[in-house]
């Protein structure tokens, strides 16, 4: 209930300037400083993030001080921790990565700018069926940051790295067996780390249960695979922390 109630009070703290459709306006005035969700809906009975709350809205704050929103249809909700800002194309404004899931067909990625929505992946097929998201980062070396997520990370716990171009996801490279979430969980663990010269993936390798441990491991990419390196210490948050920080590295 109290996390019903935070994220409830949140999401009500932000002033809500322009509803409904989005219409395009000059670039220079479409920079995203911030975004947040809204309109908080029980519509869609899965509560995996551990209540029955999810998102029918979403907010963006521009740098100029305008506030635009999304609403969903009542088909869709934001099923979602936080938006994730990141410059996807190099334009210098960022996007915002955020995971809609459908009332029938589950989680999709989905990748909106100031205008809207501009990309998103296939739905996974089949209503309570999630998505969590790693972050982004530069992971081919070409100057364009790729995302990272888990799908259906307490199932077959595939990652996936996918690129933004042309206003298409396209996915890069993929691993499976590892997950950043537990069923329940109100945030979602793991992260990106750059300690070298390209950056890796910090997850756990399923099962990952409260009951026991389980192993860290690295994840980087190798061509077109992600390959591991496992960690010496357990998959917690505070070695999730200390390996971010490259105070702890895999053996």
């Amino acid at each position: 209930m109290m996390q019903m109630l935070a994220r409830y009070t949140l999401s009500r703290l932000l002033p809500i300037l322009v509803a409904g459709s989005i219409s395009a306006v000059p670039v220079f005035a479409d920079v995203i400083a911030r975004a947040s969700f809204g309109d908080p809906t029980t519509r869609y009975d899965h509560g995996v993030l551990g209540d029955a709350v999810e998102w029918g809205s979403l907010t963006f704050v521009l740098t100029d001080g305008t506030t635009r929103r999304v609403i969903l249809p009542q088909s869709l909700v934001f099923e979602d921790t936080s938006p994730r800002l990141a410059d996807l194309d190099g334009d210098g404004s960022p996007e915002v990565i955020v995971v809609e899931s459908s009332q029938t067909q589950g989680a999709r990625l989905a990748v909106y700018d100031a205008s809207g929505r501009v990309a998103h992946t296939p739905h996974i097929g089949r209503k309570n069926r999630w998505l969590a998201p790693i972050g982004a980062a530069d992971f081919t070396g070409d100057g364009r940051l790729e995302i990272a997520i888990v799908v259906t990370p307490h199932l077959s716990g595939s990652v996936q790295l996918l690129s933004y171009e042309n206003s298409r996801l396209s996915v890069v490279a993929t691993a499976e067996g590892y997950t950043n979430h537990r069923i329940g969980d109100a945030e979602i663990a793991g992260g990106i780390r750059t300690c070298g010269p390209q950056p890796e993936l910090i997850l756990a390798q399923m099962p990952w249960h409260r009951a026991s441990p389980a192993q860290m491991v690295a994840l980087h990419l190798n061509g077109k695979a992600l390959s591991p390196h496992s960690f010496s210490a357990p998959f917690t948050a505070k070695n999730v922390a200390a390996a971010q920080a490259c105070a702890l590295n895999p053996r």
